[in-house]
């Protein structure tokens, strides 16, 4: 007996199959959406198709140029600022948090991401960076332990992988991370938050440098952190 895949499991896949394809760099922005053509590929009618690319324009990762071309969406200097500056705002509070609450059990999971994110850069494997360091980022949103601040984070989670994916500086971002991680460890708040402040913004400008060719580029200041724009001399 066949088993007949229900109509939402099969937009969800396929949303999820074209959303990882946008983030990894598969779907290159400006490449054209075609209903017919993916239904094709995927094996499935066009509707399901046409609920999946409706959801990407909501997610804000495809716009419709025009009423029969769905293009994928080229990031603008305006979008890379906004996101940011949400990034800036709510990683920095909850990276705060994460210092206040992480358990061992916690630490530990951060430092195996972190012992797999090196392995991965060794190899300059783009995409698995990108999933490791997004569950990285995760993890600290976790540990925060607010459940409104992650659904929050969540509508515009996928796009904030899109934005990490533009930065290529791996080993750089690697050991920020590590920096990151130990200030969580030492439970020191405010170094915590400073860590956090200063990673967000150096990853603004790399990812602004990779998009715009910039070679300086002002970092948004959309958090009110007086003092933190570095992290502060440690022991």
């Amino acid at each position: 007996m066949t088993t007949v895949e229900p109509l939402g499991a099969v937009r969800e896949r396929v949303l999820g199959s074209l959303r990882q394809e946008i983030i990894a760099g598969r779907l290159l922005p400006g490449d054209r959406l075609v209903e017919r053509e993916l239904a094709e590929r995927f094996g499935v009618s066009r509707v399901p198709v046409r609920e999946a690319i409706r959801a990407l324009v909501t997610e804000g990762f495809v716009l419709f140029e025009t009423p029969r071309r769905t293009v994928v969406r080229r990031l603008t200097r305006t979008d890379v600022a906004e996101l940011f500056e949400l990034r800036e705002a709510l990683e920095v509070y909850a990276t705060g948090l994460a210092a206040q609450r992480a358990t061992r059990a916690d630490l530990a999971e951060l430092d195996e991401l972190l012992d797999r994110a090196a392995d991965a850069t060794a190899a300059d494997d783009a995409e698995t960076i990108t999933d490791i360091n997004t569950r990285f980022h995760d993890r600290i949103l976790a540990m925060a332990g607010n459940s409104l601040l992650i659904s929050v984070m969540e509508p515009v989670d996928g796009r904030l992988r899109w934005l990490t994916r533009q930065n290529e500086e791996w080993p750089q971002l690697l050991a920020e991370h590590r920096e990151l991680y130990a200030a969580i460890a030492s439970g020191d708040r405010e170094r915590a938050r400073a860590h956090a402040l200063a990673h967000v913004r150096a990853n603004y400008r790399s990812t602004v440098r990779h998009l715009f060719g910039d070679a300086d580029t002002p970092v948004p200041t959309g958090t009110d952190l007086a003092g933190f724009d570095r992290p502060r001399g440690e022991a």
